[in-house]
């Protein structure tokens, strides 16, 4: 239920951040907006955040009147997270961009919450470094930690939960706080760093980031190949990790997949299920690592292994793979995605894809299967017509029961996109009620009038 503003607000909204408010339409949609299938909800103001302070002075003053803040980045977003649906502020921190420290000896990088990956790593770049968690999209870090992103990198170098070192957040009163260190071990107190990453902005607005880095290894080469079967490929995946082979990317398209990306980027990938591989080291090291590689695929029915050995052809391959959400789209013009975010317990991987195969072919919708199979983690795309609603409820209907049979092979809702909006109820089907109050409480606790990002992650 939309909280209507109180009279008065948002003329004191301007005095505490003068020059920072946008009522005009167009921005008004923009944040009312993510790349999900739930409809917009427009915010009631937007205030464009600058520095802590700016974040602070939001916060006391929405505390006060228990009016909604929902911290935004870039929109990116897949499960809803920034839609303000109980109406108030979206508290847009992607202007909060500055790099403000690196500190290569230490192989730490500290940042304003709104820097995004990419400039990061040009940045870094200039040191031999890297910040390693690539969800595909040019997010904000604030954004990557509030969600707990992930991506095609997680199987060698993990996750958000894995990289932020500390942070520096705004609870709803308008107190500043700060979690961990440089340090990269820490025993001290509770863990708040990762409490907060994940927590999708329902506990506190996240506005400095402490994050772990890494060198940039001698070579990285990347590799291809094809499989007669989607369970195959899921086979052949597991089996290079089960091996010991330290991959640093193992992702699986199937022939859909391949299909729209070759489409969209004006790749002439061969259209099949297809495994890409990618191998960082040393120029011996990442040719032994290729060629057991090679050999294990080789057992599982995979052909045309096929390397991508200068630095343009491997940017390519990854650019193209990072293209699968967008190419998938504009397969079917004018369609969105209901996107679905499993992982599992390796052993159970073949059987879940197989599952979502059988769900999915008698669905009005098309559909295509991608993700990162070495940890575990797949993505369907469910492209649906918006404006058929019976298309729509049937592709959520199956999301739903992929999520329930998912949940039983003991696996989890959401690997890397979050709860947001869709996936509350299966929540709590995968960690019980009792936990759940766990949650509540904690929400209670550091944000007692209910004002950040309401109506996520828990169920009202």
């Amino acid at each position: 239920m939309r909280r209507p503003l109180p009279d008065g607000f948002l003329d004191r909204l301007r005095e505490v951040v003068p020059g920072r408010i946008s009522l005009v339409e167009s921005e008004l949609q923009r944040h009312g907006t993510d790349e999900s299938s739930h409809p917009t909800v427009l915010p009631d103001a937007v205030v464009m955040a600058r520095s802590t302070d700016d974040v602070v002075a939001v916060l006391r003053l929405a505390n006060e009147h228990g009016v909604p803040v929902i911290p935004f980045g870039v929109g990116s977003s897949l499960e809803g997270h920034v839609l303000p649906v109980e109406g108030g502020i979206s508290l847009d921190i992607s202007g909060m961009d500055q790099i403000l420290e690196v500190r290569p000896d230490d192989l730490v990088a500290v940042v304003q919450a709104g820097v995004c990956r990419v400039p990061l790593n040009e940045r870094l770049a200039r040191d031999g470094l890297f910040f390693s968690v690539d969800p595909g999209a040019d997010a904000t870090l604030g954004g990557m930690a509030s969600t707990g992103a992930s991506g095609t990198t997680t199987v060698r170098y993990g996750s958000m939960r894995d990289n932020v070192l500390g942070l520096t957040a705004v609870r709803a009163d308008g107190t500043v706080f700060r979690t961990g260190t440089a340090a990269r071990k820490d025993s001290a107190g509770y863990d708040l760093t990762r409490l907060l990453v994940g927590s999708e902005g329902t506990l506190a607005v996240i506005t400095e980031l402490t994050l772990r880095v890494f060198g940039i290894p001698e070579r990285m080469s990347a590799a291809v190949c094809t499989f007669p079967t989607l369970a195959a490929g899921v086979e052949a995946a597991i089996a290079v990790v089960r091996s010991g082979i330290p991959v640093a990317r193992c992702e699986f398209l199937d022939a859909r997949s391949v299909e729209a990306v070759n489409h969209y980027s004006g790749t002439a990938l061969e259209v099949a299920p297809t495994l890409f591989f990618e191998f960082h080291g040393s120029d011996s090291g990442v040719a032994d690592q290729s060629e057991e590689t090679r050999l294990i695929v080789e057992e599982f029915g995979g052909s045309g292994f096929t390397w991508a050995t200068d630095e343009r052809s491997r940017r390519e391959l990854w650019h193209a793979r990072h293209n699968a959400y967008p190419a998938g789209l504009a397969s079917r013009p004018g369609s969105r995605s209901v996107t679905t975010d499993a992982a599992v317990p390796l052993s159970r991987l073949p059987e879940a894809v197989e599952t979502a195969e059988r769900i999915f072919s008698d669905g009005p919708f098309a559909w295509s299967i991608l993700g990162h199979v070495a940890d575990g983690n797949f993505h369907a795309l469910l492209l649906v017509d918006p404006e058929d609603t019976g298309m729509v409820d049937a592709a959520h209907r199956a999301a739903k029961q992929l999520t329930a049979e998912v949940i039983a092979l003991g696996g989890t809702c959401t690997g890397e996109h979050g709860i947001g909006l869709g996936k509350r109820e299966a929540l709590v089907e995968q960690v019980g009620a009792g936990t759940i109050e766990v949650m509540r409480a904690v929400k209670e606790a550091l944000d007692p009038r209910g004002i950040l990002n309401p109506g996520k992650v828990l169920l009202p």
